[in-house]
């Protein structure tokens, strides 16, 4: 029983791993998709120049990424500093007042319809381990879980991410004259869009199509402002 706990357990603890990564992943190559393909767009419209596009792209590329770690850095930061404060004043609870806290155990292993002699042989092997009934708490009374990756692992993931996504809408400019490149970057941005957000539903929850769809949609919206802000800059300049 312990053992099938144990990978149980494990078993979780892989599976917010991945969705942690999941969503630094999105986070970094969505942000850098749809950020520098509104830049160039607005670029290419104001000046016709795909050299000045590329430049413009790669220094918003670096910034972008640079800019898009940092922020999951110290917001993963924060998430860990919140939930370690959380955590020690639950465990001062625990050690000082433990006839009230195991009451508390057991009042929320009762609402899920535990009972009797069940229900007092649970609150038992959960309050026989400190780290247990901490953990317990932590999930059941106040629903949270400790960060699954590291501040510097978010970083990382979302730089990586972030370039990736950012490189994209930049590519066709090297190929083609600038509105052959223009329509292909908004093609196959919309594309990569597309896949990311039904990915992110087979991975999850949701209908892929749909998800799909609203992130594309969310993304071009987004991005188009970039263009007819640099349409008006470039008839009024």
């Amino acid at each position: 029983m312990i053992k099938r706990d144990s990978h149980r357990a494990d078993h979780l603890l892989h599976n917010n791993g991945l969705a942690s990564k999941l969503k630094d992943i999105i986070l970094g190559g969505q942000d850098g998709v749809v950020n520098v393909l509104g830049l160039v767009l607005g670029v290419a419209s104001a000046t016709n120049d795909p050299k000045i596009v590329i430049i413009a792209g790669i220094a918003s590329t670096f910034a972008e990424s640079i800019s898009m770690g940092a922020v999951a850095y110290t917001s993963t930061q924060a998430a860990q500093a919140y939930y370690k404060s959380l955590e020690q004043k639950e465990l001062h609870e625990i050690q000082k007042h433990p006839t009230e806290e195991r009451a508390e155990l057991k009042y929320i292993f009762a609402k899920k319809g535990l009972k009797g002699k069940l229900l007092a042989k649970i609150v038992e092997r959960i309050s026989s381990s400190k780290r247990r009934w901490l953990l317990t708490m932590m999930s059941e009374e106040l629903n949270m879980s400790a960060p699954i990756t590291t501040a510097l692992s978010s970083a990382l993931i979302v730089f990586a991410a972030s370039m990736i996504g950012s490189i994209i809408p930049i590519i066709p400019f090297f190929l083609m004259p600038i509105v052959p490149a223009m329509i292909a970057s908004v093609i196959v941005c919309s594309i990569v869009l597309f896949l990311t957000g039904a990915y992110k539903a087979k991975l999850t929850i949701g209908t892929w199509w749909k998800s799909g769809l609203a992130m594309m949609l969310i993304g071009m919206i987004s991005a188009l402002a970039g263009y007819a802000i640099g349409s008006l800059l470039g008839v009024a300049l």
